[in-house]
C-alpha cells in the first residue's frame, strides 16, 4: 500500500474489494445484490466493484439465479485461474505435491516415491514432485504464485539448516535453502509437517473457530503442534512440538536425543512401541512393516475388544498418550487437544475416551479433547491451505 494512508478512497476500496471476495469464497457465486447486502454496500457501489474485480481478472460471471421470483441475476464468483499455489508433503518415502487453484480446489496431484534414492538431490526431487502435480493441473510452474513444504522437523531460521529430522535423507545441507530458491522461480516457504496438519484441522477441521489448541500427532513419528491465540509457536530454533523427545515417566531416561532420533514419550507412545507392547501383552501375529500402518492395525483391533490383551493394549497405549500429554497440557493450558495421525485416529472414540478419561487424572485443567477431522492428506492440506492464505493476500491486494 505505498503512497496510500488508512481512509483514503484507494485504500476504502481495497478493503472492499477483499471483502466482497473473501465472500465469494465462502459463499461461492453471488449476485450483485447480495453483495451489496453482505458488505453493506450500495447497488452503485457494489456495481462499481463487481465491474473493477472482473476488469482486475478476480472475478468472473458464472451464470444467473434461477428458480426465483422476479427477474434473473448475474452471478458472479471468484476467478478460479487468478492464481495457484503449491503444496509438498515430504516424507523419507516419498514426496507428496499438490497444486491448488485461488478457490482452494485441489486441481492437480502427484507422489513420487523416494526410498533409495540418494544419489538423486532433493532439488531434483522437489523438482520432479512439483512438476507433476503442475502437469496433473494443466498449468505450469510459472503459474504457481507460492509453494510450501512440509517436512519432519524444521529449519532452523538462524542457520537454515533442517533440525530434529535426522531420517530425512539429503536435507541437512547447509546450502539446501538457497538451491531451492534458485531452482524454483516462485517464493518457497518451509513448515514443520505436524503445524500444517494443524493448519488443515484450524481452517476446516476439529479446531475450526479455535485459539488455543495443542495437536498431538503420531505416525511414523510422535509430534505436536502448539496454537496459541490461533497463531502457530514455533519456537526459538522451530523445535516448539518436538514433544517425542519428552522425558516421561515409564521409560528409561533417553540420553543424546537427536542422535537417537528418539526419546521418552516416543518410546512410550510412539507408533513404533505398540508392536513391543502388544508381544508383551501376548498378542500374536503382529505383523511388519511401516511402524504406522503396524500401529493403526494393532491399535484398530483394541478399540473393537471388550477385554483381554487387545483391551489391555489400548488401556496401555492411552495411558501413554495421556502421560506426555500431561506435562504439554500443564505448561501450555489449552482450550483443546487434538488428537491425529494414523497411529490414533485409528483407535476412534473408544481411544479417544480413554485418553480423555487418564488425562482427567493426570492433569489440573481438562482441555476438551477431539480426534483430527482432517484425514486425507492432512499434511499437503495444510501446505496448500498456508501457500493460499499468503497468495490470497498478494493478489487480492487491488491497493496497489
Amino acid at each position: 500500500m505505498a503512497g496510500t494512508t488508512p481512509g483514503t478512497p484507494r485504500v476504502l476500496r481495497a478493503m472492499n474489494d477483499r471483502a466482497a471476495l473473501d465472500l465469494l469464497l465462502e459463499h461461492g457465486p453471488l449476485s450483485r445484490t447480495r453483495i451489496g447486502k453482505l458488505t453493506g454496500l450500495s447497488k452503485p457501489t457494489a456495481s462499481q466493484l463487481l465491474a473493477r474485480l472482473e476488469a482486475a481478472g478476480l472475478v468472473v460471471a458464472t451464470g444467473t439465479t434461477e428458480g426465483r421470483p422476479g427477474p434473473s441475476a448475474q452471478l458472479y464468483s471468484v476467478n478460479a485461474r487468478a492464481a495457484y499455489a503449491a503444496g509438498l508433503d515430504v516424507t523419507p518415502q516419498r514426496i507428496r505435491a499438490a497444486v491448488a487453484d485461488i478457490t482452494g480446489e485441489t486441481v492437480g496431484e502427484f507422489e513420487l516415491p523416494t526410498p533409495g534414492r540418494r544419489t538423486v538431490s532433493v532439488v531434483r526431487q522437489v523438482g520432479d514432485a512439483l512438476d507433476g502435480a503442475v502437469k496433473a493441473a494443466g498449468v505450469t510452474r510459472a503459474d504457481v504464485h507460492r509453494t510450501v513444504v512440509g517436512t519432519p522437523g524444521a529449519f532452523d531460521p538462524s542457520t537454515g539448516r533442517l533440525r530434529y529430522a535426522s531420517h530425512l535423507p539429503g536435507w541437512h545441507s547447509p546450502t539446501l535453502l538457497d538451491e531451492l530458491a534458485a531452482a524454483l522461480p516462485m517464493p518457497v516457504e518451509y513448515e514443520n509437517d505436524v503445524n500444517l496438519v494443524a493448519v488443515a484441522e484450524q481452517r476446516g477441521g476439529a479446531a475450526h473457530g479455535h485459539e488455543d489448541f495443542v495437536l498431538l500427532w503420531n505416525e511414523e513419528g510422535l509430534g505436536a503442534a502448539v496454537v496459541i491465540g490461533g497463531r502457530l509457536h514455533r519456537g526459538f530454533t522451530g523445535g516448539a512440538g518436538e514433544v517425542g523427545f519428552l522425558p516421561v515417566p515409564g521409560t528409561p531416561l533417553v540420553r543424546q536425543v537427536t542422535k537417537a532420533n528418539s526419546g521418552g514419550f516416543q518410546e512410550l507412545a510412539g507408533a513404533q512401541a505398540l508392536p513391543r507392547l502388544a508381544r508383551e501383552l501376548g498378542i500374536e501375529g503382529v505383523g511388519s512393516g511401516p511402524h504406522a500402518e503396524v500401529a493403526a492395525t494393532l491399535v484398530a483391533r483394541a478399540a473393537e475388544a471388550d477385554s483381554g490383551p487387545y483391551r489391555q493394549l489400548l488401556d496401555a497405549y492411552a495411558t501413554g498418550l495421556a502421560t506426555g500429554l500431561a506435562s504439554m497440557v500443564a505448561v501450555l493450558d489449552p482450550e483443546l487437544v487434538v488428537l491425529s495421525g494414523e497411529a490414533i485416529v485409528a483407535g476412534g472414540e473408544p481411544l479417544r475416551e480413554r485418553v480423555q478419561a487418564e488425562l482427567t487424572e493426570l492433569a489440573a485443567s481438562r482441555p476438551r479433547l477431539l480426534l483430527g477431522s482432517v484425514r486425507r492428506s492432512p499434511v499437503l492440506r495444510g501446505a496448500l491451505e498456508t501457500a493460499l492464505a499468503t497468495t490470497r493476500d498478494e493478489v487480492f491486494d487491488t491497493s496497489r
